[in-house]
């Protein structure tokens, strides 16, 4: 923490950008949901279940791969007496779910004995009390809401980058677009943020992504030879097609009313034109309004939208964190073991804040323009690669 005070925190604080790229997507791992010391034996029937999906949301620079944040979507912190008190005390059982202080947890309050005057029949009461219960014989705390935890894991970091305009690339995942939306609605009210959708289909096979990468790198050629351009360059032919079709294509349609017109989201996607060799081609959307922009401002932006960012950092959390890691097959081989899947959220957070550490300072990779340097160096907040040594010693 104190290295990142030192050469992220304080580093960001004197810089800004004209403009910030965030690639956000959100990796599900199964917690390990154990049982506490002591509350094993017969006689406490009933099983929760043993593989609770959890989500960690993650945002990075599309440009540099700079990892900004890592955020587990659960609140360790979070005791059975808290609940009770807010319970009692804010009378959060009989709260719209909008009014409630602890809504963003997925039990909310505690259950309370129906009053005489009650809705709630006693034998729901019990049902609801011994769910309750069962769910405290595991896991200390409980899962925080994905949508509470993007609207948190935004606004951290809007205060920690100071940014003119916003640019973010996300699926169509209702949760981050809702954060999204919610944070930066200032932005977007001026035109200074747009989000877009970078859609992929998942079930092609690698022949098929390898075979679409090699008809785009084709198709390019093949049309800027007929359109008469000289370059070869894959980057410039694509955005140059983009260009030109930014001249009938909008994102957008307007409607009309006898008093006022407005633009709406037509859901018109496009395909990149740039496409990879592990992934094919992909979709490309975009949900807010560009029509203030000319077609060559819309393929500049356009041309960078990939998940390339988030999806490299994630890989590294699958490698290199094994609580974090894709399932093991079992030894009979007819289904999947979580034997090392985490059972402390508190410690996949600390090992994800150390893992985004070494991965933005130490850890170079070379791109297409050549040069091999590391996330840090690309965003421009340090200029050397660092050891893991320097970060442990503080050097």
């Amino acid at each position: 923490m104190e290295f990142l005070e030192k050469y992220e925190t304080t580093s960001l604080a004197n810089m800004s950008f004209k403009e910030m790229w965030l690639n956000t997507d959100k990796m599900h791992y199964n917690l390990n949901n154990v049982r506490k010391k002591g509350q094993g034996g017969q006689k406490y029937f009933g099983l929760e279940d043993s593989q609770v999906q959890t989500y960690v949301v993650v945002s990075a620079d599309a440009l540099s791969r700079y990892v900004f944040r890592s955020d587990v979507a659960y609140d360790w912190e979070m005791t059975v007496e808290d609940l009770k008190y807010d319970t009692v005390i804010y009378k959060e059982d009989h709260l719209n779910d909008f009014s409630k202080k602890n809504n963003r947890l997925d039990f909310s309050y505690y259950p309370q004995e129906p009053s005489p005057k009650d809705t709630q029949k006693p034998h729901e009461y019990r049902t609801e009390l011994n769910n309750f219960n069962k769910r405290m014989q595991y896991v200390d705390g409980l899962h925080v809401n994905p949508t509470y935890t993007t609207i948190a894991h935004y606004w951290l970091i809007k205060q920690l980058v100071k940014a003119s305009e916003w640019r973010m690339i996300s699926d169509n995942d209702s949760s981050v677009i809702t954060a999204f939306f919610r944070v930066f609605s200032k932005e977007v009210r001026t035109y200074d943020a747009h989000h877009f959708l970078c859609l992929l289909d998942k079930n092609k096979s690698r022949k098929q992504c390898l075979e679409e990468f090699d008809d785009a790198k084709a198709d390019l050629l093949d049309w800027g030879f007929h359109r008469g351009y000289e370059t070869k360059n894959l980057r410039k032919l694509a955005y140059l097609s983009l260009k030109e079709l930014f001249e009938t294509h909008h994102f957008h349609s307007e409607i009309k009313t006898p008093k006022q017109s407005f633009n709406v989201w037509a859901k018109n996607p496009i395909t990149h034109p740039l496409a990879s060799r592990d992934k094919g081609f992909h979709i490309v959307d975009c949900t807010t309004d560009l029509s203030s922009l000319e077609p060559k401002d819309i393929a500049k932006m356009v041309i960078n939208v990939n998940d390339n960012a988030t999806n490299s950092f994630i890989q590294q959390i699958r490698r290199s964190l094994s609580i974090l890691e894709r399932p093991l097959m079992t030894a009979r081989g007819d289904g999947k073991s979580y034997i090392y899947a985490n059972f402390n959220p508190r410690y996949a957070q600390y090992a994800l804040t150390i893992l985004r550490t070494y991965y933005n300072f130490c850890k170079p990779y070379k791109s297409a323009d050549g040069k091999k340097l590391t996330p840090a160096q690309r965003l421009g907040i340090t200029d050397k690669v660092f050891d893991l040594k320097d970060i442990i010693y503080q050097r």
